[in-house]
């Protein structure tokens, strides 16, 4: 197999993975939950749960819908890893819309709030919307029902148009 066929089959193999994974586990509400790890403003790791919203199309960039208001975006800032998109707000179902109405989070709540949050459901994104697109450049595969381990590590290719992978077996 030609090096761009094997790079292609490397990448659809993790993400062929990833898809079963989500599939098997479809039963759990908390399924497409994720942690995403970033560096704080202070040099220490930071870790919270996101939700995997998918695959940007036509690549490998993995989609997280968050509020711009969090620290996480100012981490991120830092190394400009992350982009808004209105075709994502969209995507995104009402009841999921109105989160970027409550108040800051993370911020102390000053008195339980009664209010019922209204949207327009026409209306674009709002600015506390934001839309992460994350280049995935290593995927660590590990099932240990199976006790396998595939390491897939992504190279740009000469003309940063797309990515070329690697797949390796490694001890679990």
């Amino acid at each position: 197999m030609a090096a761009g066929g094997a790079a292609a089959t490397a990448a659809q193999h993790w993400r062929a993975l990833l898809a079963a994974a989500l599939d098997s586990n479809a039963h759990l509400k908390h399924s497409t939950y994720f942690q995403l790890a970033t560096v704080s403003v202070n040099g220490r790791p930071a870790n919270r749960t996101v939700v995997f919203r998918g695959f940007q199309e036509g690549s490998d960039n993995i989609l997280i819908n968050t509020d711009s208001r969090t620290r996480k975006i100012e981490e991120i800032n830092q190394f400009h890893y992350g982009e808004q998109r209105k075709e994502s707000w969209f995507a995104s179902s009402l009841k999921s819309r109105l989160q970027y109405l409550r108040p800051v989070p993370r911020l102390p709540v000053l008195e339980e709030s009664s209010e019922d949050y209204q949207l327009d459901p026409s209306i674009g994104p709002l600015d506390s919307f934001c839309l992460l697109v994350f280049n995935p450049e290593q995927v660590d595969y590990v099932n240990l029902k199976r006790n396998v381990r595939f390491l897939f590590t992504s190279s740009r290719s000469s003309d940063q148009s797309n990515n070329a992978w690697q797949i390796e077996k490694v001890n679990p």
